[in-house]
């Protein structure tokens, strides 16, 4: 079983371009923080609002990698100030998925599984 953190993103009226940007220049150093991203985009059905899902062996273990990525002179001096001045506010959801569930939620949203990323 993976515990899986789905973030939704309110995203500012107009800023959903600049969002996705940031965000593109974001990604790498989230993956090379360890975090194993499943899936990520904008939403379908609402043209403000993107969401980033990751997914890790348990509450402690997603606390330790946040905390360590999110404390981080590499995000805090770069994409932390563009990706924030497009949020209106966001959303955290916990859910427990098997590890199938995971890859089919990687694999039906484009991404394929993630290199070096230890389960």
């Amino acid at each position: 079983m993976k515990l899986v953190e789905i973030r939704t993103y309110k995203l500012k009226a107009g800023s959903a371009g600049r969002f996705v940007a940031a965000f593109r220049d974001a990604l790498p150093l989230v993956r090379e923080s360890g975090m194993d991203v499943v899936a990520f985009g904008r939403s379908d059905h609402e043209h403000e609002s993107f969401y980033l899902i990751r997914a890790y062996n348990d509450r402690a273990h997603l606390e330790a990698q946040q905390n360590a990525f999110y404390s981080s002179d590499a995000w805090r001096k770069g994409p932390r100030a563009p990706l924030l001045a497009c949020l209106d506010d966001y959303l955290n959801t916990l859910v427990w998925l098997s590890e199938q569930s995971v890859e089919d939620l990687r694999a039906n949203n484009g991404l394929a599984p993630q290199a070096g990323v230890v389960s």
